[in-house]
């Protein structure tokens, strides 16, 4: 059966290897990509809902595809690109937390959401402490599924340029055999191997809670 795919921060670095994975998918006849800003891709089976996320707007247009539909969000961003903690909580937590109630409430098969390794209600990090809290709020709902990814280092191009992102990913990417047994968790992963195991965790329809870290993500995106 060809179901509906929803992909929430279609424009980030995982959300945008999910548009364009899933439109080759056969398995779904439909993508909704939820963004602040149109994507540049053309496509008869994607639908772009630009909004501001404004809730009532955005529930409206959203509850009538939500049943069935398996519901991705990609959301994240960045305390220098929030400007305040406030609107990285928004981001990061508020609005997943959103997307997790009308999947709930409106039947969507499954929701698969990326937060970060560590991710912990009890960091002292307020970067992984936001993670920890979404995905706590997240299970407090009793999704009918729910799969929470947890990458380590992500590797991609970027729509915008981090300077210290880059020298990073160059460094890690030399030193590949730091990351060998109970570190390999720990190396860091292409996008679009994330995004190639959301998909195939979507489609194995598994039921509760099923958390996948990084060395995970890896192993089911080369299935």
């Amino acid at each position: 059966m060809k179901r509906t795919a929803i992909v929430a921060g279609a424009t980030g670095l995982v959300g945008n290897e999910l548009v364009r994975l899933l439109l080759q998918n056969s398995g779904y006849d439909r993508v909704i990509a939820i963004v602040r800003r149109p994507l540049d891709s053309a496509s008869p089976r994607l639908t772009q809902l630009v909004t501001d996320w404004q809730r009532d707007k955005l529930e409206s247009e959203l509850k009538d595809l939500l049943r069935g539909a398996h519901l991705f969000c990609a959301l994240g961003t960045t305390i220098k690109q929030a400007k305040t903690r406030e609107q990285f909580r928004k981001v990061d937590l508020e609005y997943p937390l959103m997307l997790g109630e009308w999947a709930k409430k409106y039947g969507a098969s499954c929701y698969l959401l990326v937060t970060a390794m560590g991710a912990s209600s009890g960091s002292s990090i307020f970067y992984n402490r936001v993670k920890g809290e979404v995905e706590e709020a997240l299970r407090k709902l009793q999704l009918p599924s729910l799969h929470i990814f947890r990458p380590s280092f992500l590797l991609g191009e970027r729509n915008e340029r981090r300077i210290g992102e880059i020298a990073a990913g160059y460094v890690l990417r030399a030193l590949p055999f730091l990351f060998i047994g109970p570190l390999r968790r720990y190396k860091p992963i292409q996008a679009a191997a994330v995004a190639r195991g959301m998909i195939r965790a979507a489609k194995q329809a598994s039921r509760g809670v099923t958390v996948y870290n990084s060395d995970r993500i890896a192993e089911l995106s080369r299935k």
